[in-house]
């Protein structure tokens, strides 16, 4: 069971740079997550005031929900708060929890993705091995999660496990049971919680036009896009190129790929660098002339045209 290949920092940086870059800092750890939600509240209040705006704030508010998974991967990797108690408490309850997720599930599920990136241990293996597909396969992928069926398969997914429901008996129906939980009870109480918030202010139909909507169509694209970008068609021996930095612009960083999520090089190459430190990362290691090594593309639209290289068959 070979483990992935490492790089050591002090290889690539000064033991300066190094330090300087390795800090946490609480302001920008949980200020990434008050970012997430004040984005998601001020497109919420525009989309109420202006229904008109209600086209605008679908992507905003679903990308800000990949936002809220980002910044619980990144609370996985203690990188929220020094406090291990408020980083884990934030990570669970404001990020992972309003989209269905489970810090303590995740964090130990993600460290065996670092510890075997792009191996036939890896449990994110699943997510990019098919790749390259075909135009039409991508095409459809898409129409489904913009449509609702990813949401609503995963959901069906999450609460069948959740109550047992077509499960052989035995140990791993049990954890199968327990994770389902882990994740389903804390999602419905917080989303209970905004339910009534909604209500409470005089606009129920919101939750599910400006939170549940979201949630089931955009946010399941760039989802998608997100795991197309990382980790699929890259190379599963070199270090360098275990996973995809993808240059992202304005629009993408809105739209697609929130809190550095699009550094995916850097954060497997380090890591436990903490997010907001990926851009000085990337800058140090093209002055040192390592980015020639790495994976990396100029944008989404260049990874989605490679993941859907596969030639349709006669």
């Amino acid at each position: 069971m070979p483990v992935a290949k490492r790089i050591r920092p002090l290889d690539l940086f000064s033991k300066e740079e190094w330090t300087e870059m390795s800090r946490r800092s609480n302001l920008l750890g949980l200020g990434m997550v008050a970012h997430a939600w004040a984005v998601i509240a001020l497109a919420t209040a525009a989309a109420i005031w202006q229904p008109w705006l209600i086209i605008l704030a679908i992507p905003i508010i679903g990308a800000r929900q990949l936002g809220l998974a980002v910044l619980m991967h990144e609370a996985s990797h203690g990188g929220l708060s020094t406090n291990g108690q408020i980083n884990d408490w934030v990570g669970q309850w404001l990020t992972g929890a309003p989209i269905g997720a489970n810090l303590k599930t995740y964090r130990a599920y993600h460290l065996q993705h670092h510890k075997y990136a792009q191996q036939p241990e890896d449990p994110d293996l699943a997510l990019s091995a098919p790749f390259p597909i075909t135009a039409q396969s991508l095409r459809r992928k898409i129409i489904r999660d913009l449509t609702g069926q990813t949401f609503y398969k995963q959901r069906v997914n999450q609460f069948t496990n959740a109550l047992g429901l077509g499960l052989r008996p035995g140990k791993g129906a049990e954890n199968r049971i327990h994770s389902a939980r882990e994740a389903a009870i804390p999602f419905l109480i917080v989303n209970l919680v905004l339910l009534a918030g909604f209500i409470l202010a005089g606009h129920w139909w919101a939750y599910f036009v400006l939170w549940l909507l979201p949630m089931a169509t955009w946010n399941q694209l760039v989802t998608r896009l997100r795991n197309i970008a990382e980790h699929a068609i890259v190379d599963d021996d070199d270090p360098l190129r275990h996973a995809r930095t993808t240059r992202a612009n304005l629009v993408e960083r809105a739209l697609i790929a929130p809190y550095y999520v699009n550094y995916h090089c850097e954060h497997h190459m380090f890591m436990h660098l903490p997010c907001y430190h990926f851009v000085q990362a990337h800058r140090l290691l093209r002055q040192k002339g390592v980015t020639g090594r790495m994976e990396i593309q100029a944008g989404y639209v260049p990874v989605l045209k490679l993941a859907a290289s596969q030639p349709a068959s006669v």
